[in-house]
């Protein structure tokens, strides 16, 4: 692990292979650790570089005080990659580090040379909400969703916040039979959803989405259910030139639960040539 120094915050990460450099940004409750089942697959022809957000694990942190914002964590993303003098870079996101990938791209373009979306999270202006669809229960990632979570978190029940934020995502049953390894990452940054309720996350608009001047790669697992998969089929329809990629047999996880089908999608679309 290294660290760095980046708006008066130690942010680790790691940084392995040579080559084009690849900056990897994970979701809610994970940190640098989530993307350790690609890390020889990314780093094999490129500098991958996956950092851990401020106050996700390494960090012990309680859930309060803090700058716990989604503009704050896409400025210390866009500091990061200035603070390493990494020039234009290839940047993946995924769930709640897909939307902050979307949100640096509109923000600093420059920064990037490709994007790539794995079914980012957030939520979908009303304009454009497809007709018709009907959801049981909060949507994945929503505010609702999220505050469900929090609140068995902050009031002590650890177990049944998790509980409700996995399944809520990835079907009933998928919390207790993580294995213990993702059970115990999530357990590290169960204190981050407590201040996610408040993080500031603002829906997609239309005129944002079309803005988008990127090569831009919209991942989704085939087996991923609700709302998730709905939003990357709509953006991709709005961002000009826009790829997608299903990767079979997988869920939102997609990229842990089949690691080669991930990186067979990801890395060819890295290494086109786009106009």
């Amino acid at each position: 692990m290294k660290t760095i120094r980046v708006n008066d915050y130690d942010m680790t990460y790691l940084d392995i292979g040579q080559g084009p450099p690849l900056v990897c940004v994970h979701g809610s409750l994970n940190d640098f650790r989530a993307w350790f089942g690609v890390l020889s697959g990314l780093s094999a022809s490129r500098r991958l570089i996956v950092p851990s957000l401020r106050h996700y694990f390494p960090e012990r942190w309680s859930g309060q005080g803090g700058n716990f914002k989604m503009a704050q964590h896409v400025d210390d993303i866009i500091a990061f990659v200035e603070a390493l003098s990494l020039g234009p870079i290839d940047l993946v996101g995924h769930s709640r580090g897909g939307h902050l990938a979307f949100r640096l791209a509109s923000k600093r373009p420059d920064l990037l040379r490709k994007l790539v979306l794995a079914e980012p999270g957030g939520v979908l202006e009303d304009s454009l909400m497809p007709i018709g669809v009907q959801l049981d229960g909060p949507a994945a990632g929503s505010p609702a969703h999220v505050m469900n979570a929090s609140e068995k978190i902050a009031a002590g029940d650890l177990d049944g916040g998790l509980r409700a934020f996995i399944d809520g995502i990835n079907g009933t049953g998928t919390w207790d039979n993580l294995p213990a390894t993702e059970r115990q990452m999530r357990e590290d940054n169960a204190s981050t959803l407590i201040a996610q309720v408040n993080e500031g996350r603002q829906p997609y608009r239309k005129e944002e989405a079309e803005a988008l001047s990127l090569p831009t790669l919209f991942v989704i697992g085939a087996d991923t259910t609700g709302m998730l998969p709905i939003i990357s089929r709509i953006l991709a329809k709005l961002v000009p030139g826009a790829e997608m990629a299903i990767i079979p047999n997988a869920g939102h996880n997609m990229f842990r639960q089949q690691p080669k089908a991930f990186c067979a999608e990801v890395l060819p679309f890295l290494s086109e040539t786009h106009a």
